[in-house]
């Protein structure tokens, strides 16, 4: 009997898990996670903070004899090598798993920089659900709480850092918020509605060293220390992969896959925030750490499994990796879609209305849209996307939206029709 094996019991893990088992009734099944606690979502321990949802609203499965029913097996244990050869796992409690087939889905860790006081009291990552509870014991109304990083994971910990009623700062080493995400327009629009929401933000800075105590005192680059009851650091992630050292499988950012999620390693896949996915719209390998991005994933190389464990080629591909983003930033809604920093030879085109908040930047190929970037301009969300996914061909509308880019909406709605994209023009104009 085939005996699948998944390491990582995130989105990725049990998604798969799940897909496996519809496809394969029969088949053995186990997910290994490193985590003491019930499988759960990451991106709903901001709701956690904003009291939102209680801990049970984090899990990804709500039934707690979810897995047993589908006979599943669940090892919280981590693992610490691959033996490519042996097919064949070591946990971190000594034990050995074989496996016909593997899953890696470990996700990713956060990085932790390396500053002196780094390991004082009261300074934390904000990554799982421990790290949840404690912030929460600290993060009290008035509390002061100074957060590394503003990126868009820092971002989305400073919203809920903010309705808890803390007194806020926020220190990011990039010349805006969002570097990865925004252009340095937008990036400096969403720093000047925080500032009017209450929120200090030093861009361009770095903290140089956290002095221990109540309050910990955090010396800044800026010339200027911090008093802080809380410091979070969100500095960043990397995929978790440092356990298949040696073992052959081809890493580089994450591990390396192709079309159907597979390694250089045949029965050996990878998906998830570890995965360094081939994108075949631009051609080059990606980890993209959304969890949609994590889901199809995941369903993708569970079928392959499944082939390969029948012997038979792979059926299932994967098309392209969105590059999606949707920002709520105090109330303040952003968006970056594909290549939003553009391409070689590519053109642009931006408009800004600093008065009212707003601000569109479209980059082309062509007279294709391969990315975008916008501020305030809700109403333009899913054209955005549908242009830049669906790769539409806009002909004289380039021309049209050079000199008037909030036509987008009508861009896509001439143009999607007759190249078989009119299906979704309704949907994209609903999100």
């Amino acid at each position: 009997m085939t005996h699948h094996v998944i390491l990582g019991a995130g989105p990725a893990g049990v998604i798969a898990a799940e897909t496996l088992r519809k496809h394969a009734p029969l088949d053995t099944i186990t997910i290994i996670g490193d985590e003491p606690e019930a499988a759960y979502s990451r991106m709903a321990i901001p709701y956690l903070l904003i009291g939102k949802v209680a801990e049970g609203g984090t899990h990804l499965r709500k039934s707690s004899s979810h897995f047993s029913d589908l006979k599943i097996q669940v090892v919280q244990d981590g693992a610490s090598s691959v033996d490519v050869a042996k097919k064949s796992i070591t946990l971190a409690s000594g034990k050995k798993v074989s496996f016909d087939t593997l899953l890696l889905a470990t996700g990713s860790r956060p990085v932790h920089p390396p500053i002196a006081g780094m390991d004082s009291a009261g300074v934390h990552t904000c990554w799982t659900l421990d790290d949840a509870r404690k912030i929460m014991a600290l993060a009290k109304p008035g509390a002061k709480v100074l957060q590394m990083g503003a990126g868009f994971i820092g971002c989305i910990i400073m919203e809920a850092l903010a309705a808890r009623g803390v007194e806020l700062s926020v220190v990011e080493m990039g010349d805006r918020m969002v570097p990865r995400m925004m252009g340095p327009t937008a990036g400096g629009m969403i720093r000047d509605w925080c500032e009017k929401k209450g929120v200090q933000v030093f861009t361009g800075t770095k903290v140089e060293a956290i002095a221990a105590g109540k309050p910990l005192k955090v010396k800044l680059s800026n010339g200027k220390t911090v008093e802080a009851d809380l410091v979070i650091s969100a500095t960043g992630v990397r995929p978790c992969i440092d356990f298949l050292k040696g073992s052959s499988i081809a890493c580089k950012a994450g591990v390396l896959t192709d079309a159907h999620l597979q390694t250089n390693v045949p029965g050996i896949y990878a998906a998830g925030d570890c995965a360094e996915a081939m994108d075949l719209l631009t051609g080059t390998p990606v980890v993209s750490a959304i969890q949609p991005n994590a889901a199809e994933q995941a369903r993708i190389a569970a079928l392959n499994m499944l082939d390969f464990s029948k012997g038979k080629s792979a059926s299932a591909e994967l098309k392209q990796v969105p590059q999606i983003n949707v920002l709520d930033t105090l109330g303040l809604i952003s968006t970056s879609f594909g290549q939003w920093q553009g391409v070689k030879g590519g053109e642009h085109v931006e408009i800004t209305d600093a008065v009212s908040g707003r601000h569109l930047s479209l980059q082309f190929s062509g007279d294709v849209l391969v990315g975008c970037n916008s501020v305030g301009w809700t109403e333009h969300v899913g054209v955005m996307r549908g242009l830049v996914d669906g790769k539409v061909h806009l002909g004289e509308w380039k021309t049209i939206l050079q000199n008037d880019p909030t036509q987008i909406s009508e861009a896509y709605l001439a143009c999607a029709q007759g190249q078989g994209q009119w299906a979704g023009a309704q949907d994209a104009r609903r999100r």
